[in-house]
């Protein structure tokens, strides 16, 4: 069975190794704009130093402290967010976590990542269901260069970006074995492609997000503001290029610098739609605030909606500057991460049929 999904993934990624005219697609605006405000979930605890990420399953929260001093994750019962443990504690012990970049549910279980270590580690509920235990630890295969983000394909098969710049993704075993690398990095920079593609992929780093019920992959750039899908059920690739283009950077010694923006910051795919916080601030002006000792906001005042199948459809103007989401379409609720307040997490509702 798992020969047979590896070779369903080839065939899959094969109309997707480049990216045909008809399938890249700009846009300028959404159809539709409207301004949200938040309320402020009160918490019991303070833990966070920068709440980057939040997960939302059933009657569970877990956020991600970027920056933790003592554990990287927190587990909340939800919707109150009481707390109900911390996990992922910082060390180089064993079974202890150097850093954290993204984590993921996969039913009753949680998937952490760990890029500096490079392990993938799956968690579960302890019967008294208020902690988490270690249950299994994947090592990354050393070709693998620093994985940053992941999604689980199915019980066999992890999608891991690619960072060297010679494919866009890569396919990784449940061993943490390196499968395939698939796709290219969909850029007009035909001279970087050629010449700086380590330089090109650091540009181009994306957060991604996989939903296995429509069997949609979404990436969307860190720099720039570009948008791929990927329907690993029909095997269509689509990339919609936003106002800004594409990561602008420069070579410095073998590395990419961003010149442009930042882009995008966290997606979710949903089962009827894309939902991608963006930020649009300009690096130079950035850099001249910060001359004048004035520090921006971090995060993003945008939450955008696009179709399946790319297309704009709303823009949400939020009141707060915000990282991560969790989205639940059914109830209408955004909960989202704002590292910029004392009270960093947040809820968003909005009534929309997508």
């Amino acid at each position: 069975m798992r020969a047979f999904t590896n070779i369903l993934l080839v065939f899959l990624f094969t109309a997707c190794t480049s990216v045909p005219d008809e399938k890249m697609m700009s846009y300028v605006d959404f159809p539709e704009t409207r301004e949200l405000t938040a309320r402020t979930l009160s918490l019991d605890s303070a833990l966070f130093r920068y709440p980057y990420r939040v997960r939302v399953q059933d009657d569970k929260a877990v956020v991600l402290d970027l920056h933790g001093t003592e554990y990287f994750f927190h587990a909340f019962h939800y919707p109150g967010f009481h707390y109900l443990s911390s996990f992922g504690k910082r060390g180089d012990a064993p079974e202890e976590m150097l850093s954290a970049e993204n984590l993921r549910w996969n039913g009753n279980f949680l998937w952490t990542l760990d890029s500096n270590k490079s392990e993938l580690t799956r968690l579960g509920f302890a019967s008294s269901g208020d902690s988490l235990l270690r249950l299994e630890t994947v090592s990354l295969d050393e070709e693998l260069l620093r994985a940053l983000d992941f999604v689980q394909y199915d019980d066999s098969t992890f999608i891991i970006p690619d960072y060297s710049g010679d494919g866009r993704f890569c396919l990784v075993s449940r061993q943490g074995r390196l499968l395939r690398k698939i796709g290219t990095i969909p850029t007009t920079n035909e001279d970087a492609l050629k010449d700086a593609r380590p330089a090109l992929a650091q540009a181009w780093r994306s957060f991604i997000d996989y939903n296995p019920r429509n069997g949609v992959l979404a990436a969307v750039t860190q720099l720039g503001e570009v948008l791929e899908i990927y329907n690993l059920k029909d095997s269509t690739h689509i990339v919609r290029i936003g106002p800004n283009g594409e990561p602008e950077f420069q070579i410095a010694q073998g590395y990419g610098i961003p010149t442009g923006i930042m882009g995008f910051s966290d997606i979710q795919v949903t089962d009827s739609a894309i939902y991608v916080v963006f930020q649009g601030r300009a690096f130079k002006d950035i850099m001249q605030k910060a001359k004048q000792g004035i520090n921006l906001p971090n995060g993003g005042q945008n939450i955008y909606v696009f179709s399946l199948e790319g297309k704009p459809l709303r823009k949400y103007v939020l009141d707060h500057y915000i990282h991560g989401i969790s989205v639940d379409e059914q109830k209408g609720v955004v909960i989202a991460t704002d590292v910029n307040k004392d009270e960093p997490i947040i809820e968003y509702r909005y009534h929309s049929a997508i």
